[in-house]
């Protein structure tokens, strides 16, 4: 056999067991690509994504849409050859499995965790738009999930609302493991709740709840490292009672970060006149009972999928601007926002035609 010939058989045997063992190996490696994007002002499913009854509400043009980030599954084996193919394609993005699923979460874990997020986010987005509006909003805080085998299981139940600890009022989330953690390990803590069942019946009557209880719990030593401290075993959050009904409905959609698209598409059907001005306005952004806006994973995702959408702007929250600036889809502007106001002051500007005057997003 001539010699090029033997060469060039060798080159062709050694690539195909390059490919071959590509295909085979496995690496620690997920893949995330632009997923869906949805208008919070129109259908999805043959019906409204937005629906609210009870008050009055006005027809909304143009588009709020709220985008999606499709990942791996967590089981999913990503070999060498497929990790390769998503490096060098330039709308995927290849990243390790455990940005995607820490400390070996399961793919049932991790959908839960998205589900609790989401339906969290609509709770905010409602109310930050009511807020905005100056509706009047009930707020408490309540149980929001027990851990298992800890203290307060059989105890403590979520939708419990907590009055207060040890006798101090609580007023935000955040001051229930302020007041528990004043106690060492093994002593005791007396909550004084309002038991779910009576606030959900008090609810439905339209009526205060009245019926409290106080429960006594020992605490324990928190198993994380670093200090140790006292806990009983849950985790609150914030329940909230609204004038009137708002239902979003969107399936298979999880995690936290259409909070902002879903308040302003509130906020527009509201409102008389269209907040777009009939133009094509994307975004992303967690939100906070509050109207602050929060950064999101998967950026560079959602403002492909966006422009493949046919979105002209993209809402992006401040702290993913830079990000979001080092390729910026052909014909999308980038705007930047820290909170609803300035959501709101960016629209009024799009629909207006001041576009100079739009806060833009700079890779510094």
């Amino acid at each position: 056999m001539p010699r090029r010939t033997a060469t060039m058989l060798a080159s062709t045997l050694m690539l195909i067991a390059l490919l071959c063992a590509g295909v085979l190996i496995n690496v620690p490696y997920s893949e995330m690509s632009p997923g869906p994007t949805v208008n919070t002002l129109g259908d999805h499913g043959g019906e409204p994504v937005l629906q609210i009854s009870g008050r009055k509400t006005y027809p909304a043009s143009g588009h709020l849409n709220m985008t999606t980030v499709r990942v791996t599954s967590a089981d999913y084996k990503m070999n060498l050859v497929e990790a390769v193919y998503g490096w060098l394609a330039h709308d995927n993005k290849v990243v390790p499995h455990d940005t995607l699923y820490p400390d070996g979460k399961t793919e049932e874990q991790s959908t839960q965790e998205n589900a609790e997020e989401f339906s969290q986010s609509q709770e905010s987005a409602k109310v930050a738009a009511l807020k905005e509006l100056k509706v009047p909003v009930q707020s408490w805080v309540i149980v929001s999930t027990v851990v298992k085998d800890s203290p307060a299981e059989g105890k403590l139940h979520a939708g419990d609302v907590i009055k207060d600890v040890d006798g101090t009022t609580v007023k935000a989330p955040e001051d229930v493991a302020k007041l528990v953690t004043k106690h060492k390990p093994g002593e005791d803590v007396v909550f004084t709740i309002v038991p779910a069942k009576e606030q959900a019946a008090a609810e439905k009557a339209n009526r205060a709840a009245t019926r409290t209880e106080k429960i006594t719990i020992t605490t324990r030593t928190s198993d994380d490292t670093g200090e140790k401290r006292a806990i009983v075993g849950i985790a609150a959050g914030t329940d909230h009672t609204f004038p009137f009904t708002i239902d979003i409905k969107l399936a298979d959609v999880g995690g936290p970060s259409a909070g902002l698209m879903f308040a302003l598409g509130i906020y527009d059907k509201l409102t008389p006149g269209s907040l777009t001005g009939g133009k094509f306005v994307a975004g992303t952004g967690t939100i906070d009972d509050d109207g602050k806006v929060g950064p999101i994973g998967g950026i560079e995702m959602k403002t492909v999928g966006a422009r493949d959408k046919g979105a002209q702007y993209f809402l992006t929250p401040a702290d993913n601007c830079a990000a979001a600036a080092e390729d910026t889809p052909s014909g999308l502007t980038l705007v930047k926002v820290n909170t609803i106001d300035d959501a709101l002051g960016a629209l009024k500007d799009i629909r207006e035609g001041k576009t100079s005057d739009l806060p833009k997003c700079t890779k510094s």
